[in-house]
C-alpha cells in the first residue's frame, strides 16, 4: 500500500467513494479546489493503480481539522483507514501543528477504536451533528507535546468520574461507595493522583471503558488486544459489581413478590455491570422468516460472541494448562479474573437456588440470543444425561420460575450441545415458534391417557405432552425415554445403537401455559453413515454454506444462530448478483454460486431495493430444511406413519 497526495487523476474516483460513504458528500468540484489549496492535506491510499480510500484535513496556525477518512467497503478491516490516519497525523506534526481534531459518529465503533488506539481522547460531544440518520458526533483530539501532556490526566479523571456516576445511576453501588470506587479504579489503572474533574458526558458505556482501556495500553498496564482489554474492562466493571452476598439477598426479597420481579431485577444487573455486553448483543443480526408450514421462524446472526485475536492465541498456547475453573459454566467462574484463554468474569454473578433436593445455580448468558437467555447449572461439575431425573428438574425449575421455560441439550454428540461435561440446561422468557406450533395428530400414551400427547406440526420430530400435574408429565416422559433409547426401525432408518455406540436420545422442553404444564420430547439421533459422516440428522453437506454447525436445544425450537461469516458473505453476495456478477469467481462467496443461482431464478424481481430481504428470507428457508434434515421422522406420510408406530410402541 502507498500512501500519495491527492491529484485530478483521483478525483473522479473519490468523488464515488463520497457517495457512498456519506450523506452529505464531496463533489468532484470541491475535491478538485482542494489540490491547490496550501491549507488542505489530502491522502490517498494506493494499491498499485487502485484507489483503497483516502483522507483530508485543513490546517489553520498549527490546528488540524480532519474532514473524512473514507475506505471503500471491499478493502475495509485491512488496515486502510489507521494508515491513512497515521500519515495526517505525521503530515500535522512535520507541519508543527498543536493538535488535530475530528467527529466521528457514535454509532462508528470502529473507527472509535482506531481513533484511540492512534492517541486521540474524546473532548466532547455534538448533538444532532449528524443526518440521514440524525446522531450525535464524538469530538476527537490528538494533541502534541506539552499541550497534550496538560489534558491527559484531566482526561483520565474526567472517564473515572463518569464510570463511578454511571455505576450510582445504575445503582451497581450507592453514593457512599463513590469515593471506595473511584480508589479501586485508580488502583487499577496505577493511577495516585486525582483530581475532581467534569464528568466525560457520554451515555454509551462500551466507549467509555474502551477510553479506560486505552489509557492501561499506554501506561503499559496490558497490551493492545482484544482479548486483553476485555480481562481489563471486565475487571473494572468488577469493582462496581455488588458481591455474590448482596446479590443473592436482593434476588431473594424480590423473589417474593412475584418471582418474575426478582428475574427483571437480575437481568438488568446482568447488563448494567456489563456481564452482557449490551453493545456486543445490539451488533447481532436478526429477523424473522414465516414458514408457510411452521410459522415464525427467529433468524439472527450471532456477532456477540468475541473472536480470539492472534496475540491471545499465541499467549494462549505459550500458557500452562490450568483445571480452575475446570468448564466455562462451573460456579467458581464467579468473580474469576480470567486469563488470555479464558475469559474474566469477575462481573459474574450466578443465584443459588434449590433444583430437585440438590444444589444448582441460575445465571444468564452474556450472548442473550433471546430475551432473557439463562442458564440453570449444577453446583458440581458433572456431566449432562437425559434421565428420568432431567424431567424433575425442569418442572421442579418451571414451578419454582412459572414465565420461565426450561429446556436441556441432549446428551450424545452430534445432538447435543457445545458443553456436555457439566449438567445444566436454558431458559428464558420467550415464546419460539416451537411453542406456538400445533399438535397435528392427536394420539394416547398406554398408561397415560389422562395425558394429553400429541405429534407437533414441527420439521424436527417432536411429541408434546401435557397435563395439570407435571408429576403425571414426568412418568410419562420416563416412559418415552426408555422406549426410544432401545427403539430401532430400520425401515425409517432408526438404529437404537451400532457396535455398541448408543445412537437415541431426547431434547426434553418444560414450560407452564395458562396453568397446564406442557413438555416438548424432541426424538433425536445421531448415527452416522459413509454418507452423512457428520450425521444423518445433522445439517446436510448442501445446506454447510449457511448452516455447518450441530442442531442444539435453541435451534430446535425454532431459533437459527448462525455463524458470523454469514454477515459480510451475504452482502457480498447481494452486491455480486446485483451486477450479475460470477458469484463463483469470488473466494468468499464461491461456496454459495449454486445456491445464488437458484435465489437469481426464483426471483427475477430481486433489485436494489429489495435483494437484503429476498437473501434473508432464502436464509430462512435453508434453515427450515436444516431443521428437518434433524428431523428422525419426515412431515410426509410416510414419516408420520413411522412416528406413530413409535409411539404405539411405548408401554
Amino acid at each position: 500500500m502507498q500512501i500519495v497526495s491527492m491529484t485530478a487523476e483521483h478525483v473522479s474516483r473519490l468523488a464515488e467513494l463520497e457517495k457512498l460513504c456519506f450523506s452529505e458528500p464531496w463533489s468532484e468540484k470541491s475535491l478538485t479546489e482542494e489540490i491547490d489549496n496550501p491549507a488542505a492535506c489530502f491522502l490517498v491510499a494506493m494499491q498499485q493503480d487502485e484507489v483503497l480510500g483516502y483522507g483530508g484535513m485543513h490546517t489553520v496556525l498549527g490546528e488540524s481539522y480532519v474532514d473524512n477518512i473514507a475506505v471503500f467497503p471491499e478493502f475495509r478491516g485491512h488496515g486502510v483507514g489507521r494508515t491513512l490516519m497515521a500519515a495526517l497525523i505525521e503530515k500535522a506534526r512535520e507541519n508543527g501543528g498543536v493538535f488535530i481534531t475530528l467527529e466521528v459518529r457514535t454509532s462508528n465503533l470502529p473507527a472509535i477504536a482506531m481513533y484511540r488506539s492512534l492517541g486521540f481522547t474524546e473532548a466532547g460531544v455534538r448533538r444532532n451533528f449528524y443526518t440521514e440518520p440524525r446522531e450525535d458526533a464524538l469530538i476527537f483530539t490528538h494533541s502534541f507535546g506539552i499541550f497534550s501532556y496538560m489534558g491527559v490526566k484531566s482526561m483520565l479523571f474526567g472517564k473515572i468520574k463518569a464510570l463511578v456516576e454511571y455505576g450510582v445511576r445504575t445503582g451497581l453501588i450507592e453514593a457512599e461507595d463513590m469515593i471506595y470506587t473511584r480508589n479501586r479504579l485508580l488502583e487499577a489503572l496505577c493511577e495516585e493522583d486525582y483530581a475532581d474533574e467534569e464528568a466525560e458526558q457520554s451515555e454509551n458505556l462500551a466507549l467509555l471503558l474502551d477510553g479506560l482501556c486505552d489509557e492501561a495500553v499506554k501506561r503499559g498496564i496490558i497490551e493492545d488486544g482484544a482479548t486483553s482489554r476485555d480481562l481489563f474492562d471486565t475487571k473494572l466493571m468488577g469493582l462496581l459489581t455488588p458481591r455474590p452476598s448482596d446479590v443473592n439477598r436482593t434476588f431473594r426479597a424480590l423473589y417474593k413478590e412475584p418471582p418474575e420481579k426478582a428475574t427483571d431485577w437480575f437481568y438488568k444487573l446482568c447488563g448494567d455491570c456489563n456481564y452482557i455486553r449490551r453493545d456486543r448483543v445490539a451488533r447481532d443480526l436478526k429477523w424473522v422468516y414465516n414458514d408457510p408450514r411452521f410459522g415464525a421462524i427467529d433468524i439472527t446472526i450471532n456477532l456477540s460472541k468475541p473472536e480470539k485475536d492472534p496475540k491471545a492465541i499465541a499467549a494462549a498456547k505459550k500458557m500452562k494448562a490450568s483445571g480452575y475453573p475446570a468448564c466455562m459454566l462451573c460456579k467458581e467462574n464467579i468473580g474469576y479474573a480470567g486469563r488470555m484463554n479464558h475469559p474474566a468474569r469477575q462481573n459474574h454473578r450466578a443465584i443459588p437456588i434449590t433444583v430437585n433436593h440438590a444444589d444448582w445455580f441460575l445465571q444468564y448468558s452474556p450472548y442473550v440470543y433471546y430475551n432473557e437467555h439463562c442458564i440453570v447449572f449444577c453446583g458440581e461439575h458433572v456431566p449432562m444425561q437425559i434421565d428420568k431425573s432431567t424431567f424433575h428438574k425442569l418442572f421442579d425449575f418451571v414451578e419454582q420460575f412459572p414465565h420461565y421455560f426450561l429446556g436441556s441439550n441432549a446428551d450424545l454428540p452430534i445432538v447435543g450441545g457445545s458443553i456436555l461435561t457439566h449438567d445444566h440446561y436454558q431458559g428464558g422468557h420467550y415464546t419460539f415458534a416451537m411453542a406456538r406450533a400445533n399438535m397435528e395428530e392427536h394420539c394416547t400414551l398406554h398408561g397415560f391417557e389422562d395425558v394429553e400427547a400429541g405429534i407437533l406440526n414441527w420439521p424436527v420430530s417432536v411429541l408434546r405432552l401435557r397435563h395439570k400435574n407435571p408429576d403425571r408429565l414426568i412418568d410419562a416422559a420416563d416412559h418415552v425415554l426408555k422406549a426410544w433409547r432401545s427403539y430401532t426401525d430400520e425401515d425409517a432408518f432408526i438404529f437404537a445403537e451400532t457396535d455398541g455406540e448408543p445412537h437415541n436420545t431426547i431434547t426434553p422442553i418444560a414450560r407452564c401455559v395458562d396453568g397446564v404444564y406442557e413438555l416438548d420430547l424432541a426424538l433425536r439421533n445421531n448415527i452416522t453413515t459413509e454418507k452423512y459422516p457428520l450425521g444423518v440428522y445433522h445439517p446436510h453437506d448442501e445446506y454447510h454454506h449457511i448452516k455447518k454447525e450441530n442442531i442444539g436445544l435453541i435451534e430446535v425450537m425454532g431459533l437459527a444462530v448462525l455463524p458470523s461469516r454469514l454477515k459480510d458473505e451475504l452482502k457480498t453476495l447481494k452486491d455480486v448478483m446485483l451486477k450479475n456478477g460470477d458469484v463463483s469467481s469470488v473466494e468468499s462467496i464461491a461456496k454459495h454460486a449454486e445456491w445464488a443461482a437458484q435465489v437469481k431464478r426464483d426471483h427475477p424481481e430481486m433489485n436494489e431495493a429489495n435483494a437484503e430481504h429476498i437473501l434473508q428470507q432464502e436464509v430462512g428457508k435453508v434453515f427450515v430444511k436444516v431443521l428437518e434434515n434433524a428431523g428422525v421422522y419426515k412431515c410426509t406420510a410416510e414419516g408420520r406413519k413411522a412416528f406413530r408406530t413409535f409411539v404405539e410402541s411405548v408401554r
